[in-house]
């Protein structure tokens, strides 16, 4: 089966946000004998995509001016 990573993530903050997922490297194309540093930015990368993935958000930001008084 080869190595495999657990992604997992939960938020204090909203009811029901969280998942775990498991992966091979292989699935995730991830070259088993890559260094550790390589390897640790490699997952980090992979993890952040999963998470906003799993998170399907919009937003936007607001911003207001008060109009000057005549």
């Amino acid at each position: 089966m080869g190595r495999t990573v657990t992604f997992s993530f939960s938020s204090t903050q909203y009811e029901g946000a969280e998942a775990t997922e498991t992966f091979t490297f292989e699935k995730l194309g991830i070259d088993e004998n890559m260094d550790d540093n390589a390897l640790e930015k490699e997952l980090d990368e992979i993890f952040q995509a999963w998470v906003w993935d799993k998170l399907n958000i919009s937003y936007s930001i607001v911003t207001t001016k008060e109009k000057d008084k005549l």
